[in-house]
């Protein structure tokens, strides 16, 4: 998923110690067996309303404030965890408005990865058309 997402012309950048780019690759490289089921990920233009989009058409991944354990899962930490803390402290921490985290559980990783290309393809047709995203404010009271 994180080499997808790194190759992924909408994604900005992705936080994952498993990829080579990423700065504690050989620290991580010596220091564990595996690099873990958890990433983040900030996406061009860092704008709220794409990320919201965005995990609006996941199906496997469910939102939730806490990752871990055996569903995978995903945050938008701006709208969520860190919401609360002004804008100028979150960017600063790197929390940008589009920063989204996720968790990997149990599904099946070729699922998974199926659910971030479609989620991707339909945010790519979003831009492309212009398409305001259809219950945004329902999901956005479901963060608070």
């Amino acid at each position: 998923m994180a080499e997808w997402l790194e190759a992924n012309e909408q994604v900005a950048q992705v936080n994952y110690p498993g990829l080579k780019t990423h700065p504690s690759f050989e620290s991580a490289k010596r220091q564990q067996k595996w690099t873990g089921g958890v990433l983040s990920f900030y996406l061009k233009g860092d704008e709220q309303e794409d990320a919201l989009y965005l995990i609006q058409q996941l199906k496997l991944f469910k939102l939730a404030e806490s990752l871990g354990g055996v569903k995978s899962l995903i945050c938008l930490p701006a709208a969520m965890t860190h919401k609360s803390i002004p804008s100028e402290k979150r960017f600063k921490a790197g929390i940008t408005e589009s920063l989204i985290r996720l968790s990997a559980g149990i599904e099946d990783a070729a699922d998974l990865l199926d659910d971030l290309k479609q989620a991707f393809d339909q945010l790519n047709h979003r831009r492309l058309h212009a398409i305001k995203p259809t219950n945004i404010s329902n999901l956005q009271k479901e963060l608070i």
